[in-house]
């Protein structure tokens, strides 16, 4: 790699692909507000969309978030925290609005001893072995 050129951290964690099947008058709409310039594609407009709804219900968001005792954003359980609360005697509840992540180096036998539920609206980032491990506790 060249001296001057320097690497961006890679943004592929971010955000989190979905599906949604429109019909056709629909798409075409958003078609024709793509070519007459109001959003530079189809993907723009959906996510205009989505954002100004979840503007629109803010404060329904944000009091079932403290009703629930939500965290809301990015929530990161290393292996450290994990052993922490083991050695502690104490047992987690994971309730995360957005991205909930434990640590790829998280033993099944760990997880198992310190996670007593999990309940992910969003996305929930742990390896396969974890996932199956947890299964019985993820809502």
């Amino acid at each position: 790699m060249p001296d001057n050129v320097i690497r961006l951290r890679e943004r592929g964690g971010e955000t989190e692909k979905i599906t949604i099947n429109l019909g056709y008058v629909d798409l075409g709409r958003v078609d024709l507000l793509v070519q007459e310039g109001f959003y530079s594609n189809r993907t723009d407009f959906i996510r205009t969309a989505i954002r100004t709804q979840l503007a629109a219900h803010a404060d329904v968001v944000t009091q079932s978030i403290v009703r629930h005792t939500l965290e809301l954003g990015l929530r990161d359980y290393s292996k450290a925290d994990l052993e922490a609360l083991k050695a502690a005697g104490e047992r987690l509840h994971i309730k995360v609005v957005g991205l909930a992540r434990i640590a790829s180096d998280v033993s099944a036998e760990l997880a198992l001893a310190t996670i007593e539920s999990i309940t992910v609206l969003g996305v929930l980032q742990a390896s396969a072995e974890l996932k199956a491990a947890l299964a019985g506790r993820i809502r």
